[in-house]
Formats: C-alpha cells, sequence, structure tokens
C-alpha cells in the first residue's frame, strides 16, 4: 500500500480504508472515480493483504449466472472478496442478485464505477456498501509513477532509459495512471530497436502515440470520432458502417445509454417524420438496454441501428425549429394574436381574448384556415416536408387545407 500513487485520503496512515484494511475488518464497498486511478489496485492490495479467495467479474460481461456461480464458490470460503469491475453496467436483476450474498457477509463486495453510484447502484445494494471516492491524479502523482516504473519494473530495468520529458505521455494518457504506463512501455519498446540508450521527449511520444495508439477513449479524441462515423452511417443508410462503428464501441466498453441516447436523437433528427416509428423504436431501445444491460444489450442495439440506418431519411423537422428560433431571435417576443389567446377570465373576454377565434371541430374536416401567426411574420413557412413517401403524404394534405398559403 506504501508504494500506492495518490489517494492518500484513503490510504495513507491513519486513513479510515487503511486502518479498516490493517485490521482486517473491511465492508463491501464501492469505489468511485476516474479511470485509471486506482480502484482495482486497491482491490488487489486489499485482496493480498487479507489473504482471502479473490473473486473477479466485469460487469461488462458477466451476466446473473456468472455472479450466482461465483457467489456458490465463494460460500465455501468465508471472508472471499468479489471485485467487479464498472458495476454501473449491472441492470437492476444483475446487481439484486449480489443482495443476499453481501447482507449475510458471505461474500465481501468491492466495485468499481467511473459513475456516480447514487444513480447508477439501486438503493438495497447501496445501502449495504460504503463508498469510497477516488480523486484524479494530479501531474506530480503520474510523474512520480513514472519514476517508480522505471526504478523497479523488470523489464525496464534492463534498460537504459533517460526520461527527459513527461508532459506528452501525461497529456496522451489524460490522466489514466494505467495508460500511462501502457504508452510508456509502448514508446521503450519502439526507441529500443538498435538504441543502447534512449531518451524519451515529447516529439517521439506524439510521433509513436500518433502512429500505433489506437485504444477506444471512451473520454477522448476517438469516444467523439466514432459516435461521429456511427451516426454519419446512419445517416447515410449503410448498416454496414452502423453496425461496424457499433461494434467498435461495444468492444470499447461504451456507456450503454450514451449509444441508446444518440439513436433517440437521431430518429427525430434524421428520420422525423419519413418514419415516425423510428422514433418510437429508438426510445424503446432507450429503455430496454437499460433494462438488460451488457452483454444482450448488444443485440438490441444492432437491432435499433440497422433499422435506423436502412429508414427513409428527413431533416425538415429539424430545419423547421432551427428556422423558428432565427425567426424568434430576429423578431423578439411578438404578441399572441388575440384570437388565439387564452380567456380564462370576464376581464380578458372584455379586452377581445379569444374573439373569432374558430374551434377547428366544428367545420369540415376538422379545419377552418385560419391565422396562428404573429403579424409580422403571418403567412411564413417553417416546415416544408422532404421528398420522401411519408411527407409527400402529408405534404398532399397540407397543401389541401392551405391552399396556396404556405407554397406546399
Amino acid at each position: 500500500m506504501d508504494d500506492l500513487v495518490g489517494q492518500q485520503h484513503l490510504t495513507g496512515k491513519g486513513s479510515i480504508l487503511r486502518t479498516a484494511i490493517e485490521q482486517g475488518k473491511i465492508p463491501s464497498m464501492i469505489l468511485w472515480g476516474p479511470p485509471g486511478t486506482g480502484k482495482t489496485t486497491i482491490a488487489n492490495i486489499i485482496a493480498h493483504t487479507l489473504q482471502v479467495p479473490f473473486f473477479i467479474l466485469s460487469a461488462i460481461s458477466a451476466g446473473v449466472k456468472e455472479v450466482r456461480e461465483v457467489i456458490q464458490q465463494t460460500q465455501k470460503t468465508r471472508g472471499a472478496i468479489l471485485f467487479i469491475d464498472e458495476i454501473h453496467r449491472f441492470n437492476k436483476g444483475q446487481q439484486d442478485a449480489l443482495l443476499g450474498a453481501v447482507e449475510k457477509g458471505t461474500v465481501r463486495l468491492i466495485g468499481a464505477t467511473t459513475e456516480n453510484p447514487s444513480f447508477e447502484v439501486n438503493s438495497a445494494l447501496l445501502s449495504r456498501c460504503q463508498v469510497y471516492v477516488l480523486k484524479s491524479l494530479t501531474e506530480e502523482d503520474l510523474v512520480n509513477l513514472l519514476h517508480q516504473a522505471l526504478k523497479k519494473d523488470e523489464w525496464l530495468q534492463t534498460k537504459n532509459i533517460q526520461l527527459k520529458e513527461t508532459e506528452a505521455l501525461i497529456t496522451i494518457s489524460g490522466g489514466d495512471a494505467r495508460k500511462l504506463l501502457n504508452l510508456l512501455e509502448l514508446v521503450v519498446q519502439q526507441l529500443s530497436a538498435g538504441n543502447e540508450e534512449i531518451s524519451i521527449t515529447d516529439d517521439k511520444v506524439m510521433e509513436i502515440a500518433q502512429q500505433r495508439i489506437a485504444l477506444y477513449d471512451k473520454s477522448g479524441e476517438q469516444h467523439y470520432d466514432i459516435i461521429s462515423a456511427f451516426i454519419k452511417s446512419m445517416r447515410g443508410s449503410d448498416p454496414n458502417g452502423a453496425i461496424y462503428w457499433l461494434a467498435r464501441m461495444i468492444e470499447g466498453g461504451e456507456d450503454v445509454k450514451f449509444i441508446a441516447r444518440r439513436m433517440v436523437i437521431f430518429a427525430s433528427e434524421d428520420i422525423s417524420n419519413a418514419n415516425a416509428n423510428a422514433l418510437l423504436l429508438a426510445n424503446a431501445t432507450f429503455d430496454a438496454v437499460n433494462k438488460i444491460g451488457y452483454p444482450e444489450a448488444r443485440i438490441i442495439l444492432a437491432q435499433c441501428a440497422t433499422y435506423l440506418a436502412s429508414s427513409p431519411k428527413s431533416n425538415a423537422s429539424y430545419m423547421a425549429i432551427g428556422k423558428a428560433l432565427d425567426a424568434v431571435h430576429k423578431y423578439g417576443d411578438l404578441p399572441v394574436p388575440l384570437h388565439i389567446r387564452n380567456a380564462p377570465t370576464d376581464l380578458m373576454k372584455k379586452m377581445g381574448y379569444g374573439d373569432n377565434y374558430k374551434y377547428a371541430h366544428d367545420y369540415e374536416g376538422n379545419f377552418t384556415e385560419q391565422e396562428f401567426l404573429p403579424g409580422d411574420i403571418a403567412g411564413t413557412r417553417f416546415y416544408n416536408p422532404g421528398k420522401n413517401p411519408r411527407e409527400e403524404e402529408l405534404r398532399k394534405y397540407l397543401r389541401g387545407l392551405w391552399k396556396e398559403k404556405y407554397d406546399y
């Protein structure tokens, strides 16, 4: 524990967690903090210090069956620790499967999460766990980690390494200690060829990183590049491109809610009334994947992504709200025409509120022409139906109602 970089508020001498470990009386706990700040390392330290059986599950790949199998194994060995990485990805059923064992003390749970457990871990399980918050590693912590690796790692010790600059290593790793060490190893491997002395500089790190690093970073540039490729593949009606970029996100452990949320937006922005069912399916997908979680959620995401990619496209309603907002910004708060104002009081009625309003259902076809826009923008067409079968029907219907007024 003395070698752990950062998190002194949890593991420093006299801290709550360290004292509990030294006394051998650790509670079930949730370790909450950014990626690469030591959650898995702390779990391993606890298990090795207490010398108890240590079981590991990843919430990305494990289901209720795997959880129950591990719990059954822990019942044979009192005091076992079950470490679950990314526990926020467990759905309610998976989390509920842990409850009995945690409550009885059959197993001591250590869950690791990058998300706020108040929202992502159900209250019954959370009430049985102590939450420990890990802080982001400082630049000083990360530099210390680099020097510690050069000093203690068996392979790195065999190299003559001069660490001249660290800014690029730290910047590219984004404060994630695991990425930092992986990047250090990659750089040393690349610079080792034919060189007795290895000099690590920012320029060399950037050159190697740009050539070789292709890891999916959920918070970095690739996160945005890949979701962009996913959206553009669906917009371009290519289900093959969409399913590939979806697979890249799933394999990289992308948050299932992030993917589903973007598909809900896409269904309205890029498909809209060309296929109104798209929004219904996307919204149902968002609900379903939250209930199911990984790994089965991939099936539901794939169904929705291929459906959206294969649907006719229209951005007409998206463009319409943009034009309407431009009009609001240009003309300000134009007054609501008197005839379509609400008139709940006698005074308002005397002032003309609601006068001459025509109740559509009183007329043939449930329609009669009247003006619904303020005078300064009367007759402005904001919504122009797209050129697809469904919206051509809408255009024909609107033209029949409004004749030449909106030029449908």
